[in-house]
Order: C-alpha cells, then sequence, then structure tokens
C-alpha cells in the first residue's frame, strides 16, 4: 500500500510539502506542485481520510453559529429562504469544491447558548458568526483558539475578520427618501440599534424619532410592534423596521385593524428577503447583498485556517459590502 512516505521519498521532498500540495497550499512552488501531483498519479496513492485529517490537525468542519429569532417560527419563516438561509446557503456552495463540511447550530443569546458555541469550537476547524452571538471580547477570546469570521459584526472591529453590508448608509438614504419626496417627519423605529437611524433622523431637519419599539427580528415581534403602536395612537407618519420579517408582521397587523399602508402610515423593511416582493403593497427596503456576505465570509475563514496551518500571519480585515435602497409602494411611491 502507497503510503505518504513513498511519495516524498520518490518526489524527492519532505512529507510536509507532500502534505502542501494535496490540500493545494499557495505555498507550494508550480514546478514542486505538478512533480508531486505527477507522483502521486503514478503511485496511485489515496490518501486516507482520517489520517491525512489528524496530520494536517484538521476536521475538515466548517461550524455556522446564528441566533434563533423568535419564539416560533411562522408564515415566511417557515416557506422562504430569509437572512441567515441565504448566507448559509452561499457558505455551502463554497465548501462545496472543498474537504469542508458545514456544521450549523443555532440558539438564544445568552450563557447557555455561549457554552454551545464554545463547545463547538473544539470541533470545528473554524466558525462562521452569523452576528455577534456573544460579547465582542469573548470572541475575541473564541479567535485566539480557533479561526473566527464575524457576518454583519461591527464595523469598528480590528482583531477580527468582519464581512458586513453598509447598513449605515442605506438606513441614511432610506430616511432621506422619506423626509426628502414624501416630507414624512414623524418617524418610529422598530428594532435594531438606533444610533445609525437617529443620526439619519436627526440629520433631516424637522424629522423626529416618534418612538422607538424593540423586537428580536422575527415577524411575531413585528406583529406586537404593531399591537403597541396601535394601542398608543395617533400612529406616526412611517414606521421604519430593522428587517423585512418585522416589518411584514407589522403589516399584516396594520392590515387585520383597518389601517391602510401607505394611506395611513407609510412602512419599510430592511434586507430585501424574497417575500419583501410578493405582499401587498409590496415593500420599499434596502437590499443587503445576502449571498455575497456568505461567499466573502466563508472565503476569508478559509484563507485564515489555510494562513493557520502555514504558521503565516494573516491581518485582521473588514470587508463592508454596499446596500442599496428598493423603492416599491409601501413607502408611498407607485410600485
Amino acid at each position: 500500500m502507497t503510503t505518504v512516505y513513498d511519495v516524498a521519498r520518490v518526489a524527492g521532498v519532505s512529507t510536509a510539502t507532500v502534505s502542501r500540495v494535496m490540500r493545494e497550499s499557495s505555498l507550494v512552488q508550480p514546478e514542486t506542485r505538478q512533480r508531486v501531483q505527477a507522483v502521486i498519479e503514478a503511485l496511485g496513492f489515496v490518501p486516507d481520510a482520517t489520517a491525512q485529517g489528524l496530520s494536517r490537525r484538521r476536521k475538515d468542519i466548517i461550524g455556522f453559529v446564528g441566533l434563533e429569532r423568535g419564539a416560533a417560527e411562522i408564515d415566511i419563516e417557515r416557506e422562504s429562504l430569509l437572512f441567515v438561509d441565504q448566507i448559509v446557503h452561499a457558505a455551502e456552495a463554497v465548501l462545496r469544491n472543498t474537504e469542508y463540511s458545514l456544521l450549523l447550530t443555532f440558539g438564544s443569546s445568552g450563557q447557555a447558548f455561549e457554552r454551545r458555541v464554545r463547545a463547538l469550537s473544539g470541533k470545528v476547524d473554524g466558525l462562521l458568526v452569523a452576528e455577534e452571538v456573544m460579547a465582542g471580547a469573548d470572541l475575541r477570546r473564541l479567535a485566539g483558539r480557533i479561526p473566527v469570521t464575524v457576518i454583519a459584526g461591527r464595523r469598528d472591529e480590528n482583531e477580527l475578520d468582519v464581512v458586513l453590508a453598509d447598513n449605515v448608509t442605506g438606513i441614511t438614504e432610506l430616511v432621506a427618501h422619506l423626509a426628502g419626496p414624501h416630507r414624512y417627519r414623524r418617524l418610529c423605529f422598530v428594532t435594531g440599534p438606533p444610533d445609525a437611524f437617529e443620526r439619519a433622523v436627526l440629520a433631516r431637519p424637522g424629522c423626529v424619532i416618534d418612538q422607538v419599539l424593540h423586537g428580536d427580528f422575527s415577524e411575531a415581534s413585528g406583529t406586537e410592534a404593531a399591537r403597541v403602536l396601535l394601542a398608543r395612537g395617533p400612529l406616526p407618519q412611517a414606521v421604519v423596521c430593522a428587517n423585512d420579517q418585522m416589518a411584514i408582521g407589522v403589516l399584516r397587523e396594520f392590515q387585520r385593524e383597518g389601517v391602510a399602508v401607505p394611506a395611513d402610515v407609510a412602512l419599510t423593511g430592511f434586507d430585501d428577503v424574497y417575500p419583501s416582493r410578493l405582499v401587498d403593497p409590496p415593500l420599499t427596503t434596502v437590499s443587503q447583498p445576502l449571498r455575497e456576505l456568505g461567499v466573502r465570509a466563508t472565503r476569508r475563514l478559509l484563507a485564515r485556517i489555510e494562513a493557520r496551518m502555514d504558521n503565516c500571519a494573516l491581518p485582521p480585515q473588514t470587508s463592508v459590502l454596499p446596500t442599496r435602497v428598493m423603492i416599491r409602494a409601501s413607502c408611498g411611491c407607485r410600485d
């Protein structure tokens, strides 16, 4: 039975070089790579997956960690590809051409889930973290043990690899549209970090934040936010939601109670998931490049894993992808 030692001897290289060739490391010179590959083919060498993983200190598994939204999935959460779903599909598409498999875990924010994430880190080669499932300091400590890439993390993070969309520009342009052509002045924000929204509103003369309601990014929390608004009255001129799921929850509750969108109140979402185009009226929203977020983050994580295997330094990197306001009928424009 041919072994890696046989390949190394015939090719005149070290076993480490043979290992690098098999995992397509960029550190191998093209001439050396071709010579080793020719020997592998001539000898009919087929590496044992388990032994190969042990020798490379690799498990061939990438972990994906995300927060669970809402107590129960309803409607669009059951039937459609949403924010995290699209990112997962993109990550898996990248890994499809490698030896890695994707292991998913989701949970509610808190210490119990953080313990699960730490336990998972010992079973994978690297972690894709969708949003900040734990405090930044804890994520940085985790990244000291294994490669980590954060998706939709903090823009000012300088010790971790982060891939995010330019949500600040997206929300600023959305508020400019509501306050400019439509002249809305009393705006309500439903959940999410309010700082970018607050800056965008205050930059428009005469605009005020009518109120801020918090949810968990699920359709059900949008429904609850609409009920709070209806109970308080009078309604703001526009309701700006931090994602499309909540906006759809708000829309359906308003419609159940006889409130017309956009005649009585304008409504917008964020993300541009497919159902946002199908509801009536279609949602004005901010489009995030969801699949590109998954692709970029996965490629960056693979690069960091390889760099760590080869004992190479790779500085932390923050990649910011552009967003785009999608004007539809829910804000008062003609679709």
